[in-house]
């Protein structure tokens, strides 16, 4: 789903000149033996779900810089994002997984609890100056598995003009919100657009609410669950979001917001690029609304983990040798300019935000971010779906939603 964001970009042969001079190897030094004194692999497997044509692009020059600092050829394979979770599933159960996988960091304990992913510290990857919520969504049974070399995550996404307009300053609380969505909505246009389809896309934008307001994954019927439900639906019903929220996926939102339909939207750093493109659109990015004045937003983190599955002994380690280049600083800072994500390391992160203002949002919630497995491991995506349908049956008025989280919490068997 992420876009790379232009503004962002650095030039191809301004990142290739200061990634390789940073850390390439002399072209004549010799290749390091495999892991058990065999002769080193020369070229590896990659797969990742880098489908659309910007990610794509955006992903082929960090592994070229990768491939140019190690020696190693990669092999890239890409495949939809729908699609990533069950080939993955079928081709650890075959022993065919490539060398090298970039996967969407809630599928990481599910991968990993099948026994075909190999620990990164057999690699000498550390978690030296991750934040520790990145370094959780990589650990299954306390091994280091996955890590990220970017994170994702929502913000409220405003439109300054209308905002200006209506005499309104970016809300801060859930009240603020409530106020700022019913004032917006007018002349066919509503307030606010977020996603809440029935799949992960719907429980990822729901997740800020329902954390921030001190709810738990493994009780999803709890008061602070079903305050937190009741204030989106309330949103919903009022009309100051859309009833069709329940069939927008995260591009459709924007779509709506460009389009001028909604004032503000709650959606990810990879829209910035296309805001970026609508020269008349002026917009702003704060954190999203919390609970109470004075409280932190806990979103989700988004991105993907590089983790090395289960091959040979010498592909292991040329991955693994890939996989650090990709994890470095020069690499981590590139691979977040061109594709609008968040470096995984505190202090780049902190430059980064400085020095790109429209990503400071993202960067701030980064802080108090969560790991969607980190509570429940591989048993999430049950509990997700779960939530995403209370969600879909509370906002079109089909159930109650006390009945419909206590639906969910019996359909979740937390």
């Amino acid at each position: 789903m992420p876009v790379a964001r232009r503004a962002l970009v650095l030039t191809a042969s301004a990142a290739s000149a200061v990634l390789l001079a940073a850390c390439s190897p002399s072209p004549t030094a010799p290749a390091a033996p495999g892991g058990d004194g065999a002769p080193a692999a020369t070229s590896i497997t990659e797969l990742d779900y880098y489908a659309d044509e910007q990610g794509s692009a955006a992903w082929q020059k960090i592994l070229d810089t990768c491939a140019a600092q190690t020696g190693i050829k990669i092999e890239r394979q890409k495949v939809p994002t729908n699609q990533m979770l069950p080939k993955v599933l079928q081709s650890a159960s075959s022993k065919t997984l490539p060398n090298l996988l970039f996967t969407d960091n809630p599928t990481l304990q599910q991968v990993a609890a099948t026994g075909a992913l190999t620990p990164l510290t057999d690699y000498g990857i550390t978690t030296d100056g991750f934040y520790p919520s990145i370094v959780k969504a990589g650990t299954y049974q306390d091994k280091l598995y996955g890590v990220a070399p970017g994170v994702n995550g929502l913000a409220l996404i405003y439109n300054k003009d209308l905002l200006q307009a209506a005499g309104l300053e970016p809300p801060k609380t859930w009240d603020e919100l409530k106020a700022a969505a019913a004032k917006l909505t007018k002349d066919g246009k509503y307030g606010l657009a977020f996603s809440a389809i029935p799949s992960e896309e719907g429980t990822w934008q729901f997740l800020p609410f329902f954390w921030s307001n001190g709810a738990e994954l493994s009780q999803l019927d709890s008061p602070k669950a079903t305050q937190a439900l009741q204030y989106v639906t309330d949103l919903v019903n009022s009309g100051s979001a859309s009833k069709s929220v329940v069939t927008w996926n995260q591009n459709d939102v924007a779509d709506q917001f460009v389009g001028g339909n909604a004032a503000m939207m709650i959606n990810g750093s990879w829209n910035i690029a296309r805001l970026d493109e609508q020269k008349s659109l002026h917009y702003g990015v704060v954190p999203i609304p919390v609970p109470q004045a004075g409280g932190k937003p806990v979103v989700a983190l988004g991105g993907e983990v590089g983790t090395v599955p289960v091959t040979s002994g010498p592909a292991q380690q040329a991955a693994g040798k890939v996989l650090s280049c990709v994890l470095s600083e020069p690499t981590m800072l590139e691979w977040s300019k061109a594709h609008a994500y968040i470096p995984s390391k505190t202090a780049t992160a902190q430059k980064f935000g400085t020095d790109q203002p429209a990503m400071q949002a993202f960067v701030d919630e980064v802080g108090t971010a969560r790991s969607r497995t980190a509570e429940l491991g591989e048993k999430y995506p049950k509990v997700s779906q779960a939530l995403a349908d209370a969600l879909q049956a509370a906002l079109t008025g089909k159930t109650p939603v006390d009945q419909a989280l206590k639906a969910a919490q019996q359909a979740s068997g937390s």
